[in-house]
């Protein structure tokens, strides 16, 4: 797919500068960059603050999100936040993230993914820089293959921007 705006979300509690240079990166591919920068802000604060950013910016559609660490289970909550305010999601991307959980009983911190997400094509980036950190992360993985997301395991020398690049246009 071609987006009209990649929003990288950074784990709560992280800043967008968490990103390195990857929004720089992926603008010098051409893609609009949207890094909201959160510090902080968990759960429903670090939806509704990435809303209000993402709304300022004045994204082009339809807008892929990208989420790392932490930010994955948000994602679902983030993506009906973009679509209340007319902003369609054309797809998710989680960067060495956590996965949103299904309804059901959790805690209030973060919410559980709505039944009908995703609505968009999704895929997983799986860096060589978090095989180092998070060996016990093969299970979200396996879970994103499971759910028949595509996955790209990035190894360098390939640019990790390259590699998130490349899975958003096989969305």
């Amino acid at each position: 797919m071609t987006p009209g705006s990649v929003v990288l979300l950074h784990a709560p509690g992280a800043a967008a500068a968490s990103w390195g240079d990857m929004p720089e990166m992926l603008r010098s591919y051409g893609m609009d960059v949207i890094a909201p920068d959160v510090p902080d802000g968990a759960g429903a604060r670090y939806v509704a603050r990435v809303s209000l950013i993402v709304s300022a910016a004045g994204p082009a559609v339809p807008l892929v999100l990208a989420a790392h660490g932490a930010a994955g289970p948000l994602v679902p909550a983030i993506a009906l936040a973009q679509r209340a305010a007319h902003r369609p999601v054309g797809g998710y991307v989680f960067v060495d993230a956590d996965l949103p959980r299904p309804p059901g009983p959790h805690d209030h911190d973060t919410p559980a993914a709505p039944p009908d997400w995703p609505e968009a094509p999704c895929g997983y980036l799986r860096t060589h820089a978090d095989r180092a950190a998070f060996p016990g992360r093969d299970e979200t993985v396996r879970a994103a293959r499971l759910r028949g997301w595509s996955v790209i395991e990035h190894e360098p020398p390939t640019a990790a921007a390259q590699a998130l690049s490349e899975l958003i246009a096989t969305l």
